[in-house]
């Protein structure tokens, strides 16, 4: 999902669509509850307070993997729109169960590629926040390039946060955290919320796995800017 400088060219995609195995509790999910839930791709701008039939604070949320955390932020934030964003289909499924079974209505999906939702569906200024929580850290210097926080990519996701609107990404590959913290502190349009990495706010839950890599000592870096108001 590494954008070139003009997003309307192809662009390296920075996941790979890998078969994975879907349950058939996932299958029956995405069947009858995707028209529900899901927002087809379009590439035309999209009405947020239609798509959630309300107004209120939009968040966007790029890469929800199994939708664990996403659900519970929701839930615990009734008052927040999500607007969901995954490409893997047992991810997209696991999150329809979660939304049926807790009756979450703040949520939407979006099933495609965030370069092109970015470019195409989310109009300018929009967003009350980010969401990028555990990105894939492509560890192997030959795939850095795949990696979807890098300087152009960021450059046209600030213009879709309205001034104040903060962007939040969380990983636990301490490289690609240094690496994200130059990308956002080079962005002229965002200002840093900590002096470096920010400690985890509230409404980021840990996930299993990160509680389990924090027994065994593993860090995690949290990092939260905003849009500036004035420019």
């Amino acid at each position: 999902m590494t954008a070139p400088e003009d997003l309307r060219q192809r662009h390296i995609r920075s996941f790979v669509l890998r078969q994975g195995h879907l349950s058939t509790a996932q299958r029956r999910a995405v069947d009858t509850l995707l028209p529900r839930y899901g927002i087809p791709y379009v590439a035309r701008p999209l009405d947020l307070e239609h798509a959630f039939g309300r107004s209120a604070p939009k968040i966007l949320e790029i890469g929800f993997g199994m939708g664990d955390s996403t659900a519970a932020i929701a839930t615990a934030h009734p008052e927040i729109d999500y607007l969901t964003l995954e490409v893997h289909t047992p991810g997209v499924g696991n999150l329809l169960k979660l939304i049926d079974a807790q009756s979450i209505n703040n949520i939407r999906i979006i099933q495609h590629d965030a370069v092109e939702v970015l470019r195409d569906m989310i109009p300018d200024a929009s967003l009350d926040g980010v969401h990028i929580f555990f990105p894939d850290p492509w560890h192997k210097a030959r795939h850095h390039k795949r990696r979807l926080i890098q300087s152009p990519f960021i450059e046209k996701l600030v213009l879709k946060l309205k001034p104040g609107g903060y962007i939040h990404a969380a990983t636990d590959w301490q490289e690609y955290a240094e690496q994200i913290l130059d990308v956002f502190s080079s962005e002229l349009q965002l200002e840093n919320t900590a002096a470096d990495y920010a400690p985890r706010p509230e409404y980021r839950p840990l996930t299993k796995f990160e509680q389990r890599g924090i027994r065994l000592g593993h860090g995690v870096w949290d990092l939260v800017f905003r849009r500036k108001k004035d420019l």
